[in-house]
Order: C-alpha cells, then sequence, then structure tokens
C-alpha cells in the first residue's frame, strides 16, 4: 500500500454527518468502548433473572464516506446488559471486521456505503482486500450450538467470544452458511434446529439450509427456484412443517446502479409471491399474491387444517430504500395460507399502526404465541417511536408502555419464576440511554426496573437474551 486515500481519485465525498438523520441525536454513532461493573438502577430488578441482553446495531466506526443508508449501512457494535443477584453490568464492543481494522490504522473511513458501488484499490488497502465491499455484520446477534455471531444482511456472520464479545472470524456454520445467511435465521425450539435463507446477486438467487442442534449443517444451501431476478428479502418465518418466505419486489438492478442509479428497485406489478418450503425436503410451494411489503415477521405456525398462520408487519412499500412516496402506515398483519389451494387471506390484528420489530416468546417459535410486542407511536408523538404496543392476537386488545423516549426492539425475557419483557429506551433530550424491565403479565403497569446505561446506546436495531 503506497498511495493514500487522498490521493485516490474515485474516492467518495464525506457523508454530511451534521444533517444526517440516521447520524445525529439518538442514532448518532457511538465510538467509545467501555465495561462498567455495577449500574444505577431505579425500582428492583427482580431477583429470578440471570442473564444477558445483546444488542447489535449499525454505528460507523467513523464518519462515512459516499452515502449512509440506515438500516444496511455501519460497523456493528455489540451492546451487553448483564443481569444477576439484582445488579446489572455492561459492555460494548465493536465486530471488528478486516475493514473496520484497517480503518482504525488509519483513523479514517475507507469502504463507502453499500449503495455506492466504490471499492478502494490496491494501492490503498493492499491486495488482499482490493475491490471488496464493506462487511456488515451489524444486523443482529444470534446465538445457537455455542455460537455466539453478530449477523449480516446475506453475508456470513462473524463469530465472537461471548465472554469478552472479542471477534473472532466470520463463521460459515460447517458449510450451512457458505454463501452467506439472513440476518434472521430461526431457531426451531423443539428441535434445536437453525434454519436459514440467503438471497444473491447471482443465480441461484435464493437458498436455504439447516444448522442442527449440535452445530452441524444437516442441510447445505440447497436452491429455491423459481426466481428470475435478485431479490431483497430481510426476513423469513417458520413453522414445525415449513421454511416461509415472502418475496415482495423488491429487485437489485445492477445495470441501473453502474450507471448511477439505484442498487435496489421497487417493481410493484410484479406482485408478491409467498414460498412455502417443506422443511422435509419435498417440493416447494408457490402462492401469488397482491403486492406489499414485509421487513419482520413475528411468528408463524401450522394449523390442524393444514393450513398456515403467518403474523408480521405489513408495509405498502419498503420506505426509505425507494422512490415511493406517500402514507405507509405499518400496521400488524395475520396471513392465512393454503398450501392446497393457493389462497392467501390477510387480516389486520390491530388497530395500531405506525408500528414495526415485532417479538414474540421465542420459545413460542413455530406454535401459536398468542402475544405480540412491537415497538411504535402513541397518539400524541409527532416523531420517534417511543412506545411499546402489546397486542393479543385472540382478544385484539392493546396495551402501551410509553416512556416518552425512543424505544427499540422488545425482547422476551424468560425468569426462574416469572416472564418479564425488556427494551433499551434513549431520551432524546438529554441523550440518555436506558434498559426498561416490565412485567410480562402487566406490562402497561411500568417498568419494575430501570437500568441507567454508562453511555448512549444508538436507536436500532436487533437483540437477543441469553439465560445464564
Amino acid at each position: 500500500m503506497t498511495d493514500t486515500l487522498a490521493t485516490d481519485p474515485h474516492r467518495p465525498a464525506p457523508v454530511d454527518v451534521v444533517h444526517h438523520t440516521h447520524l445525529t441525536g439518538v442514532f448518532a454513532p457511538q465510538r467509545e468502548e467501555v465495561d462498567v461493573a455495577e449500574l444505577r438502577v431505579v425500582g428492583e430488578i427482580p431477583g429470578d433473572l440471570h442473564g444477558s441482553y445483546l444488542r447489535n446495531g449499525p454505528n460507523p466506526r467513523f464518519d462515512p464516506i459516499g452515502s449512509f443508508v440506515f438500516p444496511l449501512d455501519g460497523d456493528g457494535m455489540i451492546h451487553r446488559i448483564s443481569i444477576a443477584d439484582g445488579k446489572a453490568s455492561y459492555s460494548n464492543r465493536f465486530v471488528r471486521t478486516p475493514m473496520v481494522e484497517l480503518e482504525e490504522q488509519r483513523g479514517e473511513a475507507i469502504w463507502s456505503g453499500v449503495m455506492d458501488g466504490y471499492t478502494p484499490p490496491a494501492s490503498v488497502v493492499g491486495d488482499a482486500l482490493a475491490g471488496t465491499t464493506r462487511q456488515l455484520p451489524d444486523i443482529n446477534i444470534v446465538e445457537h450450538a455455542g455460537r455466539l455471531m453478530a449477523m449480516a444482511e446475506g453475508d456470513k456472520p462473524y463469530l465472537m467470544d461471548r465472554t469478552q464479545l472479542a471477534t473472532l472470524a466470520q463463521e460459515d456454520c460447517d458449510g450451512a452458511m457458505r454463501v452467506g445467511s439472513t440476518a434472521h435465521p430461526k431457531i426451531d425450539p423443539h428441535t434445536g434446529e437453525m434454519v436459514l435463507f440467503n438471497y444473491s446477486l447471482e443465480a441461484p438467487y435464493l437458498t436455504w439450509s439447516v444448522v442442527g442442534a449440535d452445530g452441524s449443517a444437516l442441510r447445505s444451501p440447497t436452491p429455491i427456484d423459481g426466481l428470475d431476478k435478485p431479490i431483497m428479502i430481510h426476513d423469513m418465518a417458520l413453522t414445525q412443517k415449513y421454511v416461509v418466505l415472502f418475496v415482495n419486489p423488491l429487485v437489485f438492478d445492477l445495470e441501473a446502479a453502474m450507471t448511477g442509479g439505484s442498487l435496489l428497485s421497487w417493481e410493484p406489478e410484479r406482485g408478491t409471491r409467498i414460498a412455502l418450503i417443506p422443511r422435509d425436503g419435498s417440493a416447494i410451494r408457490w402462492i401469488d399474491t397482491e403486492v406489499f411489503w414485509v421487513w419482520h415477521f413475528a411468528n408463524a405456525f401450522d394449523n390442524p387444517d393444514g393450513t398456515v398462520t403467518v403474523d408480521y408487519v405489513e408495509h405498502l412499500f419498503p420506505g426509505g430504500l425507494t422512490k415511493p412516496t406517500g402514507v405507509n402506515n405499518p400496521a400488524l398483519t395475520r396471513a392465512r395460507l393454503n398450501p392446497s389451494t393457493g389462497a392467501v387471506s390477510r387480516t389486520q390484528i390491530s388497530e395500531r399502526t405506525g408500528i414495526e420489530f415485532p417479538r414474540v416468546d421465542d420459545r413460542l417459535l413455530t406454535l401459536d404465541h398468542g402475544r405480540i410486542a412491537t415497538v411504535g407511536k402513541s397518539d400524541a408523538d409527532d416523531g420517534f417511536l417511543e412506545s411499546l404496543w402489546f397486542h393479543d392476537v385472540n382478544s385484539g386488545r392493546d396495551e402501551v408502555f410509553s416512556p416518552g423516549v425512543a424505544i427499540g426492539e422488545p425482547i422476551y425475557i424468560p425468569g426462574d419464576g416469572h416472564d418479564y419483557w425488556g427494551a433499551i429506551g434513549t431520551d432524546p433530550e438529554d441523550l440518555k440511554s436506558r434498559f426498561y424491565i416490565l412485567d410480562a403479565d402487566n406490562p402497561a403497569d411500568g417498568p419494575l426496573a430501570t437500568i441507567d446505561l454508562p453511555i448512549r446506546v444508538p436507536a436500532g436495531l436487533h437483540g437477543t437474551w441469553l439465560a445464564e
């Protein structure tokens, strides 16, 4: 490496960080790594809680260049809140990919955002990294078969040391992830299997895999036929019989990207296609329906009559990544799919709209779950997501906890004798973050404990609870 970044004529300009919505305020990146042994608590942490909440999210190590598209861009940072014996501690670490390590040596961003198409030359980054794009294990954090993994969108995850949160290496899960993985694999609590899919820019555009409870690959990447173009699919659902993929028409347009256009194209005329993939490996059932978009699923399960129920947040279009504008009003929706006839019915579960990040008790994945938690806005709110909504899908009753701060994705926390919900929230006024612990049976009553975190945790994205 001989050239400096300043001499690279193709290097994109810096992003205007000061005026970027997702690089300021509650979203501003955190560059400090800290360890604090005992945190201030308002209220009382339940004595039967023992474990850690880990959350990953896009957090650029240095001010980005070219562009920054939330939530796809940014480096991973893992935040950990550990709870035991009524006390809490905190630590955080960057996911140190080769890109982050080299940028730390140089003291500035070298790789641009994913929408730019810029790749640094060998003269700047060396032969091994020349022509590469930034690795982005910044979406989710998942534990399976003793592996703690920082998950990327459509790439292999990074293995993290559970004790120190040190970055170890990219992980392919015995070859099941050799072509990559969704950031949202699903773990069947009954079999211990981790099921995943991966989309690709080249044929085969879509594959699925299975990792056994012992960490071995039970199914290597298996092509899913039926796509004529590369499609972005963020999340999946799982039942005891099926892998469920909603193929909404967000298409990768490489030709447009090469000529300065958008990498992603919303093509509503293609409609939505749903793949029911039997976990036993038998023939895939494709179902066609009208167009909509899904970022996240809550859960899915099989019904006695052979139909499949899928609960998710439905959008009219993928706001923020494409040109469509207008009222989107994402709503919690239940789809009932008939594999025999191809019939689809979709019903809005709750009257509440403007919600996202649905979660259930992970022990109920693939089963009828009863209650779903989401993040949304109260009627009085004029901007950020500041409420946790708890939806009873059987009665239609909603409960809400509104702390008046920018609240993150909820997590269900099983205790030894009782269960809880937890979430990180950041006050947009003082920019301080807190972890809220709610009674699972009465979440609207407010927090049993509010844990003050030593640094601000940037808003977004996904996390997990690790029992100890």
